[in-house]
């Protein structure tokens, strides 16, 4: 993994990460939040995985759609929140379109990545809470935190 701090300005910064095949998406991007100590953050992410993994969020079920081919991130977005715990937590949505054009969809929980992937972080200049919603059985951006 390659970044470079592309702007700062008034307290936001803008970075460009570029994971090598191989890594890990979730949890590169994971580690980069932690080690740039980013509280609250939109991104953005195209490139390709070898294999992923997505969630579908149901109130009864957490369903995993496991992806073992190589599919394109058309398109990934989410964003950072201090979690409970005081760690940054990440939270985001992907679309990886397969080679026959069709796409699956849903919570990013791993990938893989081949042969890139390329990520806009953008920090906002406070700090986001998520706080776990036990009637929900997830955490969530809790603004009165």
């Amino acid at each position: 993994m390659k970044s470079q701090l592309v702007n700062e300005d008034s307290g936001q910064r803008t970075f460009v990460v570029v994971l090598d095949p191989g890594e890990e998406a979730f949890a590169k991007l994971t580690a980069f939040a932690v080690e740039q100590t980013v509280g609250s953050a939109s991104l953005t992410a195209i490139g390709a995985f070898e294999r992923a993994t997505v969630g579908w969020f149901d109130l009864n079920a957490k369903t995993k759609i496991p992806i073992d081919e190589q599919c394109e991130v058309l398109s990934a977005i989410g964003d950072i929140a201090l979690g409970d715990d005081g760690k940054p937590s990440l939270h985001v949505h992907a679309v990886l379109g397969l080679s026959d054009g069709n796409t699956r969809g849903g919570h990013l929980l791993e990938g893989i990545v081949r042969p890139t992937l390329e990520v806009t972080l953008v920090e906002a200049p406070g700090h986001l809470r998520r706080s776990k919603r036990p009637e929900l059985g997830v955490a969530l951006i809790d603004l009165d935190a």
